[in-house]
């Protein structure tokens, strides 16, 4: 079991670069919780495709983010969609959106004023964190739940979402120069890890 933790620790800094695995505990709590969790999964797969949609709208101007991202779009409503069917094929309601504290955290890091391209730097960069920790959780379910058929539904997300994060900061890095990048990302890394380390582990919530 040690060795298990310390092969998805090593997966999760090589692989994603999160500096800092999910709390083992968080699996087995969501396990309990899956109404909750498809719940919270359908909204943050809608607000992934909102969000992208805003950065299309808002830097039209960017014609590479524009192309890369609209396909994205299409992925994530996509997936909201499929999540949306699983609830209905278990006779659940969406249910209300519920306050992403993690999400909200990250945004305080955010440079709100100052140059636009660090205002786009940073918006690339959440973008990046927030995929890569969903990939993580994802993960997480495809080899812990005890329900083969969710083990596989979350496999599905995983391999899908895997290589989002990558294109937010392949994104960033077509616009402004890569050791800037790089080094405004490990900033992100170590904040998002201080995030991780203060909220409760819940079984509720994705992120």
């Amino acid at each position: 079991m040690i060795l298990e933790e310390q092969q998805l620790s090593a997966d999760t800094k090589n692989i994603l670069g999160l500096h800092l695995p999910t709390d083992p505990r968080w699996v087995n709590l969501a396990a309990m919780n899956l109404e909750e969790i498809l719940t919270d999964h359908a909204y943050c797969e809608q607000k992934a495709a909102l969000t992208c949609i805003s950065l299309i709208q808002r830097y039209s101007d960017r014609t590479k983010l524009v192309f890369d991202l609209s396909p994205i779009v299409t992925e994530e409503w996509g997936h909201f969609r499929l999540v949306l069917n699983e609830l209905k094929k278990r006779g659940l309601n969406l249910g209300r959106q519920r306050k992403d504290l993690y999400v909200n955290q990250l945004l305080t890091f955010q440079r709100n004023g100052g140059r636009e391209e660090d205002r786009l730097l940073d918006q690339l960069l959440t973008m990046a964190l927030v995929e890569a920790r969903s990939c993580e959780r994802f993960k997480r379910l495809s080899e812990g739940l005890d329900d083969a058929y969710m083990r596989n539904f979350y496999r599905r997300f995983m391999e899908s979402e895997a290589g989002h994060y990558t294109l937010f900061i392949e994104l960033a890095e077509t616009y402004m120069p890569k050791d800037i990048v790089r080094a405004r990302w490990q900033e992100w890394l170590h904040f998002e890890s201080g995030i991780m380390q203060s909220l409760e582990v819940r079984g509720d919530r994705i992120h």
